[in-house]
């Protein structure tokens, strides 16, 4: 933790309370204020305004976004049509700032690899904070990336701050989508939306819930159906707020909601201490991520109002809401007024609270296919699941579920790798995207089709972007190619991906600037049968990439305690720090390390997880 110099001048007290949060204040500011490129501001005569594009794309969220961008690189003309003033979802507008999965480097490729890099090379203070995540940022700066990028596209247009109300369709074909004030025709639509709202305005057959064991033999689904089930049919979306900590003040007061009851977090750090739990979302400048699931924010009281009306879903939304703020008030009453709310993340409100909740599950399309939890888990005696020949994006988080108050049991996917824990790589096929029998239609959030035991692993931030990337380049390849996405060649469209170093084959050790990345990743292609179950391919060590801004020379005594549990304890301070790395060739390099022996490596410390991590040996 950052302590304040000694020098620092006598705290200010800040006695305003600060105001109780209301969904009223989540509403989108004037769009021309926050400079939305593409954005409307509509009048009556305009209520009745038809719009053509080549893609249309409803939702702006990580998948919605990714979708987008991609689509209009590719050059069809293109619309992005989003409900919220900020583009990329879960990665900003809803606070996931400290995303969990595809964080090797040989997994950080396509869109979220350029995302990371432009990450890295502007967020002041770097990206190693927090101990949930390698990569933590100012979600503001997110956004910017974002806006960016879409800035970039001259056929790209965004109008922010509309909703879809009705899905036209001709025959079984989607043609285009009303909204408020205009109407979009369009050649193929993509529904990026949080909750999966164009399959149920086009009524395409969808789920909502658990699949029983019956249903695909998934070993973590339940028999029958039992309390859980029927208590969260879907996991607990989280409402994020960021903290800060105040160091030359007295942090506002954060007023209680109305229905405040402490008992709701007692015990929420109970087995991690005060340090430990701020510093598990810990961001650059004092920021604290508070998106916690052990008595924390997580809500799913009657989540299936979600979906039931929108009076319902409104009413879910201020008490998801009120629970942060319950939650973000027991903070500052258990640790004092030197953490408060922070100011100015968001666009709305005082600034604090995420412009909407952190959904982990949405609808979920009955598709050609269905990810189950199958497609996620390891071959017997590998290190990755089975490879989808219709691959056309990769993930590698563990399965995890989140239902208030249950440690729910699923069947593990995770290995030691680079001195930590990491997920096993699997692969998401094409046709999880399309729908059994509608034309015209995309899903790329998470929506796709997928069981609700696979959600846990599919819905992840990195995931989520590849999907949409490559929904978008099918998209686009619809339209150059006058073709439905269910008669799409699926090789055409993972050749487009590989033209854009997006990796659809994981892994571990070819990065994208291996020069031999096209070779591995199109023979795996070719010759299913022969991807190898350990996920490394026969090529050579590839040189090492540049070392990040921040990255400084450390030397020490190297240590190695057990498989992939190596520390180093440094000759001038004396301070031992965990080793860990992203890169495959400091992985392979530190099992042949000798105990005891005098070692110098340049990398980051992270204070938060007690780590250094390793990107170069010397």
């Amino acid at each position: 933790m950052n302590l304040p110099p000694n020098n620092e001048p006598p705290a200010r007290i800040l006695e305003s309370p600060l105001n109780p949060p209301t969904l009223g204040d989540f509403k989108s500011s004037p769009l021309q204020n926050w400079g939305v490129r593409g954005a409307k501001t509509r009048s009556p005569k305009q209520s009745n305004e038809l719009i053509s594009c080549d893609v249309l794309v409803v939702g702006g969220g990580t998948g919605g976004t990714s979708a987008a961008i991609q689509a209009a690189r590719k050059g069809v003309k293109t619309i992005l049509v989003s409900e919220f003033e900020w583009l990329g979802g879960m990665l900003t507008s809803a606070g996931v700032a400290a995303p969990d999965g595809n964080e090797l480097q040989a997994f950080q490729t396509g869109l979220w690899g350029e995302f990371l890099h432009q990450l890295q090379q502007r967020q002041v203070g770097g990206l190693n904070n927090s101990w949930v995540s390698f990569f933590s940022y100012n979600p503001r700066l997110g956004a910017e990336i974002f806006k960016g990028w879409v800035k970039e596209l001259p056929n790209l247009h965004w109008i922010a701050g509309s909703v879809p109300l009705e899905v036209i369709k001709d025959g079984n074909a989607i043609t285009g989508v009303r909204f408020s004030d205009f109407t979009v025709k369009a050649k193929i639509t993509l529904d990026a939306t949080e909750l999966g709202d164009l399959l149920e305005l086009a009524k395409i057959p969808y789920r909502w819930g658990w699949e029983l064991q019956a249903k695909w033999g998934e070993a973590s689904a339940p028999v029958a159906e039992n309390k859980l089930t029927k208590t969260y049919p879907v996991q607990a979306p989280t409402w994020v707020v960021i903290m800060q900590e105040f160091t030359s003040a007295i942090a506002p007061l954060i007023p209680p909601p109305p229905n405040y009851n402490s008992t709701k977090y007692t015990d929420a750090w109970a087995n991690y201490g005060q340090e430990e739990f701020l510093n598990y979302g810990r961001l650059p400048g004092n920021l604290f991520m508070i998106n916690w699931p052990l008595h924390g924010n997580d809500y799913a009281e009657g989540v299936e109002r979600l979906i039931e009306s929108e009076t319902s879903k409104q009413e879910f939304l201020q008490h998801s809401l009120w629970h942060t703020q319950g939650f973000a008030h027991f903070i500052q009453s258990q640790f004092g007024r030197k953490y408060g709310l922070a100011n100015n993340i968001f666009p709305v409100g005082d600034g604090a609270y995420a412009i909407h909740p952190y959904y982990r599950e949405s609808r979920r399309l009955v598709g050609i296919t269905t990810v189950t939890e199958q497609t996620i888990l390891p071959i017997p005696e590998g290190n990755v699941a089975q490879l989808q020949p219709e691959s056309i994006a990769i993930g590698n988080y563990a399965n995890d579920h989140h239902y208030p108050g249950v440690d729910f049991p699923l069947q593990p996917k995770s290995i030691r790798w680079g001195g930590r824990w990491t997920g096993t790589p699997f692969t998401i096929p094409f046709t999880c995207l399309i729908p059994l029998q509608t034309d015209g239609l995309l899903a790329c959030e998470k929506n796709i089709s997928v069981s609700h035991i696979a959600n846990g692993a599919t819905r992840l931030q990195p995931v989520v972007m590849n999907i949409g990337q490559a929904a978008g380049m099918a998209a686009a390849l619809c339209v150059e190619l006058d073709c439905q996405p269910r008669d799409l060649p699926v090789r055409k469209l993972q050749n487009a991906l590989l033209q854009t170093k997006a990796s659809i084959i994981p892994l571990f050790n070819l990065p994208a600037n291996h020069p031999d990345w096209w070779h591995w990743q199109s023979y795996y292609l070719d010759h299913l049968e022969a991807y190898p179950i350990s996920g490394n391919c026969p090529c050579s060590q590839n040189a090492s990439p540049p070392l990040q801004p921040d990255s400084r020379s450390f030397e020490g005594i190297f240590n190695h305690h057990s498989e992939q549990n190596y520390t180093l304890t440094l000759t001038e301070s004396m301070q031992t720090w965990q080793l860990v790395t992203m890169r495959s060739h400091i992985h392979d390099q530190l099992q042949i390390c000798s105990d005891n022996q005098l070692l110098k490596v340049s990398g980051t410390i992270n204070y938060s997880g007690k780590w250094l991590l390793v990107e170069e040996i010397r």
